[in-house]
């Protein structure tokens, strides 16, 4: 399992309107192949940023799968206008604790 988690810094004022916007576009990653999960939490500090957290079975859902799919076009055109600038998206796997 692959965890992306980016952070998310939305034009101050328009955080309604992005969360509206990410409404719509939460069925679109819930539906890729291998996402497993996502959620969006706001930050408390400063409300103008977002933390986006998505689980996926593999790298490849994400980067060739969801990213080369028409969805993702969509999922461009609902978001990316909010964003000041688009963040790096760093992916992480998980650290075996016991071993």
């Amino acid at each position: 399992m692959i965890t992306e988690s980016v952070i998310l810094r939305v034009h101050p004022g328009r955080e309604a309107e992005y969360e509206a916007a990410f409404r719509e576009a939460s069925p679109i990653i819930a539906r890729q192949r291998g996402c497993l999960t996502h959620s969006l939490k706001r930050g408390i500090e400063d409300p103008s940023t977002y933390l986006l957290t998505v689980e996926w079975e593999s790298l490849e859902d994400h980067e060739t799968g969801f990213r080369g799919s028409a969805d993702y076009q969509e999922w461009r055109r609902l978001l990316h206008p909010f964003y000041v600038e688009l963040p790096p998206v760093p992916h992480y796997s998980e650290v075996d604790l016991a071993g």
